[in-house]
């Protein structure tokens, strides 16, 4: 990371906030380029079913309804002179209204099972980089324990540190959580 070079910035972009770092600064673009690198790579049908979700989940999407589902009703009541073409119990208001919500709880669908595959990419990214820090503390641990030992420093809890510098396996923390619920659970 040290000597790396800045990620490319946009001349839009503000000048530089000096209370954080370089690397937080190009982490925060490196992220940011690659939401937006993933949003672009989005196919047709996803964008359309994001934008459908994203308008249907305003609340103008549901005053849109109000209106209509009154002037749909106060115009079948028959007493604005129009003759009702969907009279009570508004039938075809009903077909239109069920329609509507099997597409829009498929596009929600969509919407969310895209956003899900996303946060599982992000979900193991974490889980790799927590992984990587675990080993890298593990090892930076041991060498300190080996200075120690070669300048003949006594450490004061040896048993808490010997413990720190066991390597994790994911497969044992994993396997002891779930032995662990078992026995609190049932």
């Amino acid at each position: 990371m040290f000597g790396q070079k800045r990620f490319p910035v946009d001349e839009t972009d503000l000048e530089n906030n000096p209370t954080l770092s370089d690397v937080v600064e190009n982490n925060i673009h490196m992220l940011l380029k690659l939401r937006v690198a993933r949003a672009k790579a989005r196919k047709m049908q996803e964008k359309l079913a994001d934008r459908i979700t994203l308008v249907s989940g305003r609340m103008a999407f549901v005053y849109l309804h109000i209106i209509w589902f009154a002037a749909w009703i106060a115009l079948n009541t028959g007493y604005f002179g129009v003759k009702p073409f969907d009279p009570f119990p508004y039938g075809f208001l009903t077909l239109v209204v069920s329609l509507e919500a099997i597409f829009l709880s498929t596009f929600v669908l969509i919407s969310q099972n895209r956003m899900g595959e996303e946060a599982d990419r992000r979900a193991d990214l974490a889980l790799h980089i927590g992984l990587l820090n675990e080993a890298e503390m593990t090892a930076a641990l041991k060498m300190l324990h080996a200075i120690h030992e070669k300048l003949g420093i006594e450490n004061a809890d040896d048993a808490a540190l010997t413990d720190l510098m066991m390597a994790t396996s994911p497969e044992d923390v994993l396997a002891e959580i779930a032995r662990q619920q078992r026995r609190h659970v049932g």
